[in-house]
Parts: C-alpha cells; sequence; structure tokens
C-alpha cells in the first residue's frame, strides 16, 4: 500500500482541519512536517517533501494551498517518479495570498509546468486566495482535472470544512483510477506565464 503524504500550507493545518482529521482517519497517512509553517520557503520545504518521497518509495500526496504549490514544484525534479498521484486542495495564487499575507512567502514565480502524475486540483468559486479563473488556468497548466466545487471558500476549517469525507471519496476515485498505472517523468524546466 503507498503511503499518503499530507501536505499543508502555509500557517499549517491547525486543529480541526480537515488534514489533521485524515491523519487520524486515513492508514498510512502522514504530514511533511516543515521546520517553518509561518515564513515558507520554497527551497527548505522542497527538500522535506523529496526526503519524505524517497523514504516512502511511492506515495499519493493530499495539498492544501500553499501545499499545492509545493506538489506543482515537483514537475521536472527527480522525485517526482514516487508520486503515484496528487489531490491538490484550493492551490493558492502566490499574487493574492502576497496580497492577504504581506512578507510571508518565499515560493518565487506559480509553477506552470504540467505535472508528470496524474492530479484533480480542486476549488471553490468563492476563495480569496485564488479566483475561479486562475483555478482553471493552472489546472489546465499542470494538465490536471479541475473541480469546482461551488461556494466552498479556501476549503478550510473558516469555510466549514473539518472532517471532509467528500475529500476522502476524491482520494479513493483517483487511487483507482490510477492503480496499476505507471507514469514517465518529463525532466522538462518549468516556464513562466
Amino acid at each position: 500500500m503507498s503511503d499518503v503524504l499530507i501536505l499543508p500550507g502555509l500557517f499549517g493545518s491547525g486543529e480541526g482541519h480537515w488534514q489533521q482529521h485524515w491523519l487520524q482517519d486515513q492508514p498510512g497517512s502522514r504530514c511533511v512536517n516543515q521546520d517553518d509553517w509561518d515564513h515558507p520557503n520554497l527551497e527548505r520545504w522542497l527538500h522535506r517533501l523529496e526526503s519524505a518521497l524517497e523514504e516512502a518509495g511511492e506515495a499519493y500526496l493530499v495539498a492544501h494551498s500553499l501545499g499545492c504549490l509545493l506538489a506543482a514544484r515537483l514537475a521536472g525534479r527527480i522525485a517526482a517518479r514516487h508520486v503515484k498521484a496528487a489531490l491538490l486542495v484550493a492551490p493558492c495564487d502566490l499574487p493574492a495570498t502576497e496580497i492577504l499575507h504581506p512578507g510571508r512567502i518565499s515560493f518565487g514565480e506559480m509553477p506552470t509546468a504540467p505535472l508528470p502524475f496524474p492530479a484533480v486540483v480542486v476549488g471553490s468559486m468563492n476563495d480569496a486566495y485564488m479566483t475561479v479563473d486562475r483555478l482553471t488556468l493552472f489546472g489546465r497548466l499542470w494538465n490536471a482535472e479541475t473541480r469546482n466545487i461551488g461556494l466552498a471558500g479556501h476549503i478550510n476549517v473558516s469555510s466549514g470544512f473539518g472532517r471532509w469525507r467528500n475529500g476522502y471519496r476524491l482520494l479513493e476515485t483517483l487511487k483507482t483510477q490510477t492503480r496499476g498505472r505507471r507514469h514517465i517523468v518529463s525532466m522538462s524546466p518549468a516556464f513562466a506565464i
């Protein structure tokens, strides 16, 4: 059985967040912990993720917000070969996030390269961190299936998402679709929009 690596975003996924419930409810789930949840640094976060993937051998990624951009940064990197598939929930848009939390994030530009593993991007119509148009754009750029779940905010505790059973179903569907599939890791560099 493949591990499920949980990738929280800015400030981590605190008590009551659906990712915390997943860690309790889903066997084989573990969080990729970061040293500094309050001031994310891409290189340090990416190193932690790549180490966790190497240790797991193969894994599914379940990311939220900035964690989605971390997963997308695997495009073109050797560690991507360890990813079976990714569920990317409520990705944040770096320009919008910088306005909401000035000076907190050192994550470079938005990743735009196609993902070398199957992915589903889940977003909403009223997320302050990413508009629906940008959600659609990045879903397309990442070569991922995009699902808009309506008026769901940032799909976090303040949006009413604690234990998120529909998320479990999304991951199970993704696992079923990818079971037995092998993917080829492209090493082309990411491009900017």
